[in-house]
């Protein structure tokens, strides 16, 4: 199989990683055996750019067993792991990426996926579904669809198809129930402190930690920061996710107040310039900033560094910036998604990501078997109930069912108490 990763040679210690995965994610596995017996992708070519490290190999290798040739390379420069991708290559998978690439190598190996000429593109960011758009149309009569896995990717697709520009259709399975209820707020809560705490070694009790964003991922990272003993205070600008925030019992106010106060300040809007130059003027000395959405836009870091009067790496994916007046600004992993980009960074737990890469290769499936319009589609219920009652199943858990009875009188309006 082509392939380009940094080092073959640490397939063997990247596939320990995969076979430890593997064991926690046994709704992936159950689909895996499912695909080996039905072959759903035999003669179907799947190109995928998400987070490269051991859960999403495991994901490839369920595609590849239902019978797809697949190409994965990495949708962020910093979150690929590189022996997961030797291992990746060694167990048949078209792997394209390593951690630490340029700009320029980064879209030079999302290309090299394009040119396996696949009909199925599974994108985390949809920079990979834009560059085929904009650069590769002549593939988009072959691509019979897409799976999209985050926030941002969806708000991307989302203005795509607003202006008639998006000519295939695509899966939201960001917005299923089992992927954002579960990966969002409790993969990002946990995760990102894992991180956070990896790469500092800093005590969370006591700390003001700033939660910038009360969407689900901002919900769970609020949720552990107060279970970890911070005092947390959450920013938005939707009305409804303040009152919520401010209810479940956290300080609400504008991120130009809160900056005063912070000693952790992550951001998770999937929006830019979040905190910036009045922000930083703002800031008290020693805060450490931490972004957990997709992309690098949210602390602005350009600001960050025309303020500072000197920059210094302090220690591995830490900076310091230094401010004329001698306060101390500290950047992890780049101002990149804290979770993945940090070296300290292992992603969402498995026994999350077995859930939404489940949806991830159901809603594949689903492309193959349903024809349907260009537009951004919700994942379908059917295919969130089935994830949800296999994991509970895996979980040794069993549930109620409503009795013919009970079906009949949720469903006659004429029945009254």
């Amino acid at each position: 199989m082509p392939y380009k990763v940094k080092d073959i040679s640490l397939a063997p210690q990247g596939e320990k990683k995969i076979r430890w995965v593997q064991e926690h994610m046994p709704v992936l596995e159950r689909i895996k055996k499912e695909f080996i017996e039905e072959k759903p992708f035999r003669g179907i070519t799947v190109a995928s750019c998400l987070h490269l490290e051991p859960k999403t190999i495991n994901l490839g290798l369920t595609l590849m067993a239902g019978g797809a040739e697949v190409a994965m390379t990495g949708c962020n420069p910093l979150s690929t792991q590189d022996d997961a991708t030797a291992a990746g290559a060694e167990m048949g998978l078209n792997m394209y990426g390593w951690r630490g690439e340029n700009n320029e190598e980064y879209y030079e190996n999302i290309h090299r996926v394009l040119d396996h000429e696949p009909d199925i593109l599974i994108d985390d960011g949809a920079d990979m579904i834009f560059l085929v758009h904009r650069e590769r149309r002549e593939l988009l009569e072959n691509i019979r669809g897409a799976c999209e896995e985050t926030t941002t990717g969806i708000h991307r697709l989302k203005a795509m198809a607003a202006d008639g520009a998006l000519e295939f259709p695509v899966m939201a399975v960001n917005d299923a129930y089992t992927k954002y209820l579960f990966d969002n707020r409790y993969g990002t809560g946990q995760s990102t402190f894992d991180s956070i705490m990896g790469t500092t070694n800093m005590l969370i009790a006591g700390k003001t930690v700033v939660v910038c964003g009360y969407g689900w991922c901002g919900r769970g990272i609020a949720m552990r920061a107060d279970g970890l003993g911070a005092n947390v205070i959450v920013t938005e600008v939707d009305p409804i996710r303040a009152l919520e925030a401010r209810m479940d019992g956290f300080r609400v106010m504008k991120v130009s107040e809160a900056v005063k106060h912070a000693d952790i300040l992550i951001t998770a809007t999937g929006n830019t310039d979040v905190v910036a130059a009045d922000e930083f003027r703002e800031m008290k000395d020693g805060c450490i900033m931490a972004n957990s959405g997709h992309f690098n836009v949210e602390i602005n870091r350009q600001d960050l560094e025309r303020l500072s009067k000197d920059v210094k790496k302090v220690k591995e994916d830490i900076e310091a910036f230094i401010m004329p007046d001698g306060r101390k600004i500290y950047l992890l992993a780049e101002g990149r998604l804290v979770n993945l980009a940090s070296e300290r960074g292992q992603g969402h737990p498995a026994e999350i990501m077995d859930m939404s890469f489940a949806m991830q290769a159901l809603s594949a499936r689903h492309l193959l078997e349903e024809k349907m319009d260009p537009g951004v589609y919700r994942a379908h219920d059917e295919i969130d109930m089935t994830v949800a009652r296999m994991k509970l199943d895996a979980m040794g858990i069993e549930i109620d069912e409503l009795t013919d009875k009970q079906i009949r009188y949720l469903e006659n309006w004429e029945e009254g108490t």
